[in-house]
């Protein structure tokens, strides 16, 4: 009864609150199951020539999907001339906007279908040509400047790449391209790099960069100028808008201290009549719709980022090949001069297990939907267990967008249900809560930035004694008494990555280790923005400050040195997990 399934789809949209459908989405199952069934009456050969006659649809298979956008529900379905041409049309839009997709074979069914990525690339262009044709939500954009109306006589509009290191499913860049078209001027995308940012090391610089070479590479070929200037964004970025007779420039998100200042320094010294457009791209809700305020915790914000989801969690329109071309040929980067003017530690090495770029983060998404989803709900707190998304460097850099992931996600619903609302909880609830936190908190790597429940009992116990207290060195180099805590610190040393339950366990114990609340602090962030490839990042503050600060936590058994803070020990471990086998896997 394969058929049943377009039903209860559409069943299960109206009564799962979490399924996240939107209206349009909901009419899209009721209007496939419908046809499924029309098709399956008229066809001798049934399900087959249904399948050969409709294209794939990522998480239906081969049925007609009807968007509001570039296709009517007046259409009539039976109409053989019109599906061939869309068909026709489909593909040239396709190689317009991307390379041959590559195809592959179902393991399951036999029929040939498009690959992971190019089921991506298919959804796009089912949504529209290109983001000038695309109802773009107007609330994922604040204007930072008096200027608010881009100039009809410029010469180009500027996407200034920041957080957001990618070309395609990024809002930033689509909004970028949608005023260009608009204005039918080139589109200029750049990138400002800085010789050094807090604590990051050759092993984040060289994943960041060797990302903006595949940024750069997909600009070329989309007619659209990349340029990457060396320097802070205040005293390069006047300038190129000078020199271009930029109209506008567009930006990124970041609730980051230093991030926001380079927005606020470029705000203010930009030419008067250009507008300055910031788009939160990284988060689905946008940080500033999703709350107005500092939120206590995930219970507080839940339901007002669920609330709003309908509105955000769409379907990408496509970056396309941009129509109006500049004048002037943009130079090719300097990628070795680029390297050379970095001013940051290099004996921190690159690591292999995770390749720089969209394409790679797309890759490893896919072999997370497929490999390990299903066990995410019931493993990923045991550190021995492959359950974890690895996703992290991919979004840290943005070179994989989360909208991307909960979109692919969300499609294995139906066979671990558990795995998707476990993620779902965790790539957007706990990590949009991330951002709200350092957005409305200047003091997000402070004790400053504790609740007043958690500073007064840190200060209570600070003068507790400690029966061991280590340096930062040795913590760095993993000598302690602990084998279980030196394996974790090793694990992120070498491979840039450290398993999210054990990171809690880690902060914890720095916490009863050194000699006072805030020296544990910095000596936690600084560990794990040096070493982890996700450092640096809203996540690692919030966690740090969730361990060692209660932040978004409760007032727990008060003890020795941790005081009210949750507590985590040794035995609590052996207790989730097989601790030897993990200490085996990372003994010196």
């Amino acid at each position: 009864m394969e058929h049943l399934k377009y039903f209860v789809l559409f069943f299960r949209t109206l009564y799962d609150p979490t399924s996240f459908a939107s209206p349009s989405e909901v009419l899209s199952y009721f209007v496939s199951s419908i046809e499924v069934w029309i098709n399956f009456g008229q066809s001798s050969k049934g399900w087959s020539k249904f399948g050969q006659s409709s294209k794939v649809w990522p998480e239906f298979g081969p049925v007609r999907h009807y968007s509001t956008t570039n296709q009517r529900l007046g259409n009539k379905m039976g109409d053989k001339e019109n599906k061939t041409d869309n068909k026709r049309k489909l593909k040239s839009e396709s190689e317009d906007c991307y390379p041959t997709a590559k195809k592959t074979k179902s393991s399951d069914s036999g029929e040939e279908h498009a690959d992971f990525a190019s089921k991506i690339k298919t959804t796009r262009l089912a949504v529209c040509k290109n983001v000038a044709e695309f109802k773009f939500n107007k609330k994922r954009v604040r204007v930072l400047t008096k200027a608010k109306d881009f100039s009809e006589d410029s010469n180009g509009v500027l996407y200034w790449m920041s957080r957001d290191q990618r070309v395609q499913d990024n809002w930033a860049f689509l909004y970028a391209q949608r005023l260009a078209m608009k204005l039918e001027v080139p589109l200029h995308v750049c990138f400002c790099l800085v010789p050094k940012f807090l604590e990051a090391t050759i092993r984040h610089y060289g994943f960041m960069l060797n990302g903006l070479k595949e940024v750069e590479q997909e600009c070329t070929e989309l007619d659209i100028s990349f340029h990457l200037l060396i320097g802070h964004a205040k005293d390069v970025l006047p300038g190129f808008v000078k020199d271009k007779s930029i109209g506008g420039v567009v930006t990124d998100f970041c609730p980051l201290r230093v991030p926001n200042k380079w927005v606020k320094d470029v705000a203010e010294i930009l030419p008067k009549d250009v507008p300055l457009c910031q788009v939160d791209a990284h988060n689905i809700v946008p940080c500033w719709e999703a709350s107005p305020k500092l939120e206590y915790g995930a219970r507080t914000i839940r339901n007002k980022i669920h609330n709003q989801l309908s509105g955000y969690l769409t379907e990408f329109p496509p970056v396309c090949k941009h129509p109006h071309k500049s004048k002037t040929k943009s130079k090719a980067v300097d990628w070795k001069s680029a390297f050379d003017s970095l001013e940051v530690d290099k004996s921190v090495g690159e690591v292999s297990w995770a390749t720089p770029g969209s394409k790679a983060g797309i890759n490893m998404l896919e072999s997370f939907c497929k490999e390990r989803l299903k066990y995410f709900s019931a493993d990923r707190n045991n550190p021995n267990k492959t359950a974890l998304s690895n996703l992290s460097p991919w979004i840290h850099f943005g070179q994989l967008s989360v909208q991307r992931c909960i979109l692919m996600v969300r499609q294995y619903r139906s066979r671990c249900k558990e795995g998707v609302d476990a993620y779902i909880e965790e790539a957007i609830i706990r990590r949009e809560l991330s951002d709200n936190f350092c957005f409305y908190n200047e003091n997000y790597d402070s004790i400053e930035g504790a609740y007043d429940w958690a500073k007064t009992t840190l200060k209570l116990h600070a003068s507790d004694k400690r029966k061991y207290v280590y340096t930062r060195e040795q913590l760095e180099q993993g000598k302690t008494h602990d084998d279980l805590w030196n394996a974790a610190q090793i694990q992120m040393v070498k491979e840039g990555k450290m398993h999210g339950f054990l990171r809690m366990y880690w902060a914890k114990k720095i916490l009863e280790w050194t000699p006072s609340p805030t020296v544990a602090l910095e000596t936690a962030i600084y560990l794990n923005d040096r070493y982890s490839l996700d450092g640096r990042d809203p996540n690692g503050y919030v966690g740090c400050m969730w361990s060692i600060c209660g932040i978004h936590d409760q007032g727990w058994k008060e003890r020795e040195i941790f005081g009210k803070i949750r507590y985590m020990n040794y035995e609590g471990c052996k207790r989730k997990f097989d601790v030897a086998a993990f200490v085996r896997k990372y003994r010196k």
